[in-house]
C-alpha cells in the first residue's frame, strides 16, 4: 500500500482559490491512479476527480467541473487539486485516495488507500 499525507488546506473567501497537495510513500507511486474525495459535515463522503497513473485521463464530478484541476508530478511522488472559484458548498475534509485501477466512473470503493484529509472551509 502506499501512504498519503494532504496538505494545503484552509481558509479561504468565496470566489479564491487554494491548491491542495498529497505527498505518497512508496516507489509505486506511478502506478497507481489516484483521486480527492470529500465530505462535508452531516454528508457522506463523495468523489471530486480522478486522475490516471500516467496523467492521461482526468475525471470531475459535476460540481467541481471547469472551477477544479487535478494533476500530478510523478517524479515529486505528488498529486494535486487545484481548486478556483471557491463556494460555500465546497466547505469539507478533502482526501486523497490511491487505487490500482478505475473506471470510467470512479467510486470511492475503487480507492484501498487514503490520506487523513486536510479542511478546506469557504466563506461567504
Amino acid at each position: 500500500q502506499v501512504q498519503l499525507v494532504e496538505s494545503g488546506g484552509g481558509l479561504v473567501q468565496a470566489g479564491g482559490s487554494l491548491r491542495l497537495s498529497c505527498a505518497a510513500s512508496g516507489r509505486t507511486f506511478s502506478s497507481y491512479d489516484m483521486g480527492w474525495f470529500r465530505q462535508a459535515p452531516g454528508k457522506e463522503r463523495e468523489f471530486v476527480a480522478a486522475i490516471r497513473w500516467s496523467g492521461s485521463s482526468t475525471f470531475y464530478a459535476d460540481s467541481v467541473k471547469g472551477r477544479f484541476t487535478i494533476s500530478r508530478d510523478n517524479a515529486k511522488n505528488t498529486v494535486y487539486l487545484q481548486m478556483n472559484s471557491l463556494k460555500p458548498e465546497d466547505t469539507a475534509v478533502y482526501y486523497c485516495a490511491a487505487a490500482w485501477v478505475v473506471g470510467n466512473n470512479p467510486h470511492e470503493a475503487d480507492f484501498g488507500s487514503w490520506g487523513q484529509g486536510t479542511q478546506v472551509t469557504v466563506s461567504s
